[in-house]
């Protein structure tokens, strides 16, 4: 696909437009190799450091901002972008206070221009160069890395689906741009990855294992681990998880993702930690009712998670009655591509996501704990747009990081819940059969704080 792209010099000042290639490399690629061992995950900040840094975000505690790189794959009204480096240049609301970031963008690289572009708009607002290249950006035009934190948001734009239906959005080869700069300049910085590491574990696993050899912390994932929940659950750390349940809506791999991370952060608490997925299996259609059934998954879980939904569609809508959907039946009229992702963990712990299109327009979980009669549950609750708050949670897991040099939570659980999401696709074009993986041994621990919203 052609696009346009605008040029700056090494001052950020813009002219002409020229064709923007992620080609010009300032070195050769460094490639590293990960194979299947278990990678641990660097250890969260302590809440001394928290509270610094949280000191640090809203006074900017006499210090001189630290200097932002943006990688994008578009720049536009309503894109993923546009909401995360809003934020870090005019501020964002968190727990009850306007919060502006010790921060400042100073560079941004683009792949694609479409329609409605705003990059070089906000160049021209907030003082920063639009660049041809990913080095260029990360050098600010110079000769050496000239920034101390990277966020990398390969969120929208046109890019090829693969044989999966999972759209190629470079944030690899994006990420490996970085490195390669981080490799030949000798000093390494802070890097957010937007949602998925890659839509390929494999590549997932190389952005771990260069954060680890290089000592950089890398923060990815989606804002649903870290909007707020109704009501307010966080499972008790080293519990004993029976079952769990996650419904979600939306297309595959985009906002199945969504929903197996929001899962995951929740699951990972359980005793002993995360220690990875030994099968799963994607099912569609009468047999994902079946499946329930046949106890596969949980009906009371399904009815604990439904219980939590503010979206129930159908006669709700219709004329404003309550509906016991599962109860009723009306859930299998109202779904009428039902998808079902089976997951067994190597510990035992089995669960499952169910995508109910056209039930309900919410994502909530529900847990069996050993001990509880009744299951535990919560709705991740979601913003409307165009202010979209949630992502202003996550921008204040970003800031965290950038101000304290770790991660608050680990890249392994972004890591493992691409694998989970890779494997359950192959699952599906292969005929929805159930699938081995030996692959997915990660373990890791997440961290014992809470991270989501609470105030």
């Amino acid at each position: 696909m052609s696009e346009k792209k605008k040029k700056t010099t090494s001052e950020g000042a813009v002219s002409a437009p020229v064709k923007r290639s992620r080609s010009a490399k300032a070195a050769p690629r460094a490639r590293t190799k990960a194979g299947t061992r278990r990678l641990s995950a660097p250890r969260p900040p302590s809440p001394a450091s928290r509270s610094k840094a949280s000191a640090a975000q809203t006074t900017g505690a006499g210090t001189a901002p630290l200097r932002l790189a943006v990688i994008a794959t578009v720049y536009r009204y309503l894109s993923h972008a546009q909401h995360f480096v809003d934020r870090f240049l005019v501020g964002y609301p968190y727990e009850g206070e306007w919060r502006r970031s010790n921060t400042r963008v100073v560079s941004l690289y683009v792949d694609q221009t479409p329609e409605g572009d705003q990059s070089v708009d906000r160049g021209r607002e907030f003082g920063f160069g639009v660049y041809p290249s990913i080095s260029q950006a990360l050098r600010c035009g110079g000769r050496k890395l000239a920034v101390d934190g990277v966020l990398i948001i390969g969120e929208h734009g046109d890019y090829p689906s693969n044989e999966l239906g999972q759209i190629q959005y470079p944030r690899y080869e994006m990420f490996k741009e970085c490195v390669e700069v981080f490799e030949a300049d000798g000093r390494s910085v802070p890097i957010y990855n937007d949602k998925h590491l890659s839509y390929s574990f494999d590549k997932a696993q190389q952005m771990v294992a260069d954060g680890h050899r290089l000592g950089f912390p890398i923060l990815a994932g989606s804002s649903l681990p870290v909007t707020w929940r109704l009501p307010d659950l966080e499972l008790p750390y080293d519990c004993d998880i029976e079952e769990a349940l996650m419904i979600g809506v939306g297309g595959s791999d985009a906002m199945d993702y969504h929903a197996l991370e929001a899962m995951q952060c929740m699951i990972e608490r359980r005793r002993g930690g995360e220690t990875g997925v030994a099968s799963v299996q994607l099912i569609e259609g009468k047999k994902v009712w079946k499946a329930g059934e046949d106890g596969r998954w949980s009906k009371r879980l399904l009815e604990a998670a439904l219980s939590r939904s503010d979206s129930p569609q159908g006669l709700t809508h219709e004329d404003g009655r309550t509906q016991d959907l599962l109860g009723s039946g009306e859930l299998m009229k109202l779904v009428k591509d039902p998808a079902a992702y089976l997951i067994e963990f190597r510990d035992g712990l089995k669960a499952t996501l169910l995508m109910i299109n056209g039930a309900v327009s919410d994502f909530n979980f529900a847990a069996k704990l050993r001990g509880q009669a009744n299951p535990v549950s919560c709705q991740f609750f979601l913003t409307p747009t165009p202010n979209v708050t949630y992502s202003a949670c996550l921008v204040a897991k970003i800031d965290e990081m950038l101000t304290t040099g770790v991660a608050p939570f680990p890249a392994e659980r972004t890591m493992i819940v691409n694998g989970i999401l890779e494997s359950c696709l192959r699952s599906k074009h292969g005929g929805h059969k159930k699938l081995k993986t030996p692959h997915l041994n990660v373990s890791y621990r997440g961290p014992k704080e809470s991270h989501h919203g609470r105030r």
